[in-house]
């Protein structure tokens, strides 16, 4: 089995999309596929599947770039200088699928057509709107399987299309609980931390994150992440939160270790398409402050007593305050176990297989 995975961000960015197809990637390798990845990123060690570098201009640089149908945001523009790239180093005769979550110009150069096409694999990781809107350049939109990663996804388009329902999944070897390690990592070591791991965007809603830490005494919001709203995050925090913000940009390997150096993880988007974050989280023993929403509750069950509509700031505070006395757990949840990499890949294979026997029928993941 000959698998290509596609995306601009891949060994350029540490994000949720990122990081849970590459971690599906490598497991698919453990397990004897040919695997093959293309992004913009430089090779990296001790990968299991093949790296192709595919230059793209920076999503950073389009910041300022104006906003239209299909270049819809920065991140569309990185991905058409991708697309374009890829173009010239891609085959589809060398593989039997490929897989993308990026839509619409490595999506449309993935399907060229040739005698010998592969399937087209679409993963939700950024949402569903392609695979069921009708709209503007999502009328363009085809694919052989579609990857929903949670419920709400699945049951709005399995009746048209050949789906899967599968979770992302954690890397258990790396997310545990620990020692905390705040000295290294330039932490306050007398203060409460309160953790957003977030991209600065306006759905990500980590304006209304510091507003919410504002109203505890002495709590530090530490924020995990980059983009455009920066500048305002952080005029923002120093009116509000003076000594009390800070925006840390750390590489992936040490990620766990800012996890385990907090007391509670703040999550403010009202719906993600998934999450990886709540599972880094909750893996290593934070109690979790996010909205109420039953995809989480499908997520996370019983073992979030924090959920609450973060849009009321007052019951946001209130859960926060509850939520640093309950403190973080020292044993890793057992029901965190059915999200490793490896059962993921094994969804992903199944999928894979009955896709190219031409069966018919959807997949639910061994979650």
């Amino acid at each position: 089995m000959k698998v290509l995975f596609a995306l601009p961000g891949f060994h350029r960015y540490e994000r949720g999309a990122e990081v849970a197809l590459l971690s599906v990637a490598d497991a698919l390798a453990e397990t004897g596929a040919d695997v093959t990845v293309m992004g913009s990123g430089s090779t990296r060690a001790k990968s299991r599947y093949d790296f192709v570098e595919v230059p793209s201009v920076r999503r950073e640089r389009f910041e300022r770039f104006p906003s239209f149908p299909p270049l819809r945001s920065e991140t569309a523009w990185e991905d058409a200088t991708f697309a374009l790239a890829m173009m010239r180093v891609y085959r589809p005769e060398n593989y039997d699928f490929v897989v993308t979550c990026s839509f619409p110009f490595t999506h449309w150069a993935l399907r060229r057509r040739t005698k010998r096409a592969p399937l087209q694999i679409f993963v939700t990781q950024n949402g569903d709107w392609p695979a069921f809107s009708n709209d503007g350049e999502f009328r363009t939109f085809r694919c052989d399987g579609l990857v929903c990663t949670n419920p709400d996804y699945y049951e709005r388009n399995k009746q048209v299309r050949n789906c899967a329902l599968i979770p992302n999944g954690i890397d258990l070897h790396k997310f545990a609980p620990g020692k905390s390690e705040r000295e290294r990592l330039g932490l306050p070591l007398d203060q409460p931390i309160v953790l957003m791991v977030s991209a600065m965007i306006e759905s990500k809603r980590v304006l209304d994150g510091i507003r919410a830490v504002a109203e505890l005494d002495d709590a530090v919001l530490v924020v995990a992440g980059d983009g455009p709203l920066r500048g305002e995050a952080e005029a923002l925090a120093r009116k509000l939160l003076p000594d009390r913000f800070i925006r840390v940009s750390l590489s992936a390997s040490d990620m766990p270790a800012l996890y385990r150096s907090s007391d509670v993880f703040l999550h403010m988007s009202m719906l993600e398409s998934f999450g990886n974050v709540f599972l880094e989280a909750w893996a290593c023993g934070l109690p979790i402050v996010a909205q109420e929403s039953e995809r989480l509750r499908w997520i996370l069950g019983k073992e979030a007593p924090f959920l609450c509509d973060t849009q009321n700031r007052q019951a946001t505070a209130a859960n926060l305050r509850t939520a640093l006395l309950s403190g973080r757990s020292s044993e890793l949840p057992e029901a965190i176990r059915n999200f490793s990499w490896s059962r993921i890949a094994q969804d992903y294979l199944a999928f894979f297989e009955r896709l190219a026997t031409g069966s018919r029928g959807d997949l639910v993941g061994t979650r």
